[in-house]
């Protein structure tokens, strides 16, 4: 899905890769996914230009990936840097660290955040 490439935004590519991993589960898979995360996921992603961009990850009825603010509300809002997602998602970065160096922020449950690194490292296995 090209539209959820944004140019100038690495993790463009990542968000892409999700989708497809996602789209390649089998409806069992999915279901255990979501079973397992129960929670949307909003990802506020700023650039070096300072310009946003919004992604979000629905694994709590759909498993899908989406461009644009989440519908319905997302249960945590993440906002961090276009490098420190695509670090968190090469395992360069731990999310705990991340968020007490301040370089992660979240609104909403924090406790689901935690789950985003089994979310992208899920996505990354089937890939």
């Amino acid at each position: 899905m090209s539209d959820l490439k944004v140019p100038g935004f690495k993790a463009s590519e990542l968000i892409a890769g999700l989708h497809n991993a996602f789209s390649t589960y089998s409806d069992t898979e999915k279901q255990a996914q979501i079973k397992k995360t129960n929670g949307i996921f909003e990802l506020q992603v700023s650039n070096e230009a300072k310009e946003v961009v919004t992604w979000t990850i629905d694994m709590k009825k759909t498993g899908t990936v989406y461009k644009g603010s989440a519908k319905p509300k997302a249960d945590v809002t993440i906002i961090l840097s276009d490098e420190t997602l695509t670090d968190l998602a090469s395992g360069k970065l731990n999310g705990q660290k991340a968020f007490m160096t301040g370089k992660l922020k979240t609104k909403g449950n924090i406790m689901l955040a935690t789950k985003l690194d089994g979310v992208l490292k899920g996505a990354k296995a089937k890939l």
